[in-house]
């Protein structure tokens, strides 16, 4: 017992991890096994606004969620729509509450500069694929470069890339594709507001690039406008560059790195949350609508709150004191509620 006295005040002396001890039957003696205490974890907390990302190369959208949420210690997080591991840029992250409107700004228009590099067609459409078919590029000029951009412009027919997360019988299509699955894929009706010419380089050892600016509506892969532009040039093309320049309603972002973040992070929390927008920034989109006082009790107990607004459809509902309550139908008849935030709802 001399060892196991020694042990144990070398135990508390030096404040060991905790042990248990129990009788070895094969060596008669008593035995101590120390336990490694796990670090303790930061605890999450309810957290609501939004974060405007500058998210860099080399991580996906949803790897790029996980580090500034555990970074802000929230509770609940997601973004507004997915950039490729190649891409940079833009992308927006909804804390709390504002997880509430995140479906929502998925449909914006969106704004990307992006680099084409002609004469080679990839399996992804962009530089992470392996190459599929190599063509020379033939004699170009600015009328007939512009002259394809507009022909990919407007409302227009796109069959996606088929490494994209669009979900087949649940599964995302990059899933089967990775299998090796044949995926037959049909095109759909999206939007190219604009989609130009910014400049043309050919570039020693990679290829004539073509710098392009794009503005499109919800569900436009950029990667498919690419491919289709080295179609109708005749010799191919992939993305090499993709950057998310804004989403709207954020046409100005002030956007903030994972570094920014990181060193705010180091210096206390208050700092970090002050790279918040409010839930508000989100919704200017919508039509407003202020309600008094009664009419705010009612629509928070979830019921219509008769009355001529001015507005049909959805809109942005806001209290006498500004504060936004959620969204609801607005018709002749008055206002439905349909997605309300915590606060517009009355504590018991």
């Amino acid at each position: 017992m001399f060892i196991a006295g020694n042990l144990l005040k070398a135990r508390h002396a030096t404040r060991l991890p905790q042990s248990r001890s129990f009788v070895d039957p094969r060596q008669g003696r008593l035995v101590y096994h120390f336990r490694m205490s796990k670090p303790r974890r930061k605890p999450f907390r309810k957290l609501d606004g939004l974060l405007l990302l500058d998210k860099p190369q080399g991580l996906s959208s949803n790897q790029a969620l996980q580090r500034v949420r555990h970074l802000f210690a929230a509770e609940k997080a997601g973004h507004t729509g997915a950039l490729d591991p190649l891409a940079t840029g833009l992308l927006p992250i909804c804390f709390g509450e504002a997880t509430k409107i995140a479906g929502r700004l998925l449909g914006a228009r969106k704004a990307y500069d992006t680099v084409a590099c002609l004469g080679v067609t990839t399996d992804t459409d962009d530089a992470e694929g392996m190459p599929l078919r190599e063509r020379p590029v033939p004699s170009l000029d600015i009328p007939t470069i512009d002259a394809a951009l507009q022909a990919l412009t407007g409302r227009i027919q796109q069959v996606p890339p088929i490494y994209s997360a669009l979900k087949r019988g649940g599964e995302p299509l990059y899933a089967k594709a990775r299998r090796g699955e044949h995926i037959e894929l049909e095109a759909r009706p999206v939007d190219v507001h604009v989609f130009s010419l910014q400049s043309a380089a050919d570039l020693l050892d990679a290829g004539p690039r073509l710098r392009l600016h794009v503005e499109c509506g919800s569900g436009t892969y950029v990667r498919s406008l690419v491919r289709d532009l080295g179609e109708a040039l005749g010799c191919g093309a992939h993305v090499v560059e993709l950057r998310r320049l804004w989403v709207d309603p954020f046409r100005e972002p002030k956007m903030w790195t994972l570094e920014d973040l990181q060193a705010l992070a180091a210096r206390d929390m208050a700092a970090l949350d002050a790279c918040l927008l409010p839930v508000e920034a989100g919704m200017s989109a919508w039509p407003q609508v202020t309600l008094n006082s009664a009419q705010a009790l009612r629509l928070g107990h979830g019921q219509p709150v008769a009355g001529r607004f001015g507005v049909n459809g959805e809109v942005a509902v806001h209290d006498a004191e500004g504060r936004v309550l959620g969204l609801a139908d607005s018709d002749e008849a008055g206002l439905r509620p349909k997605r309300l935030f915590a606060w517009a709802v009355p504590k018991a």
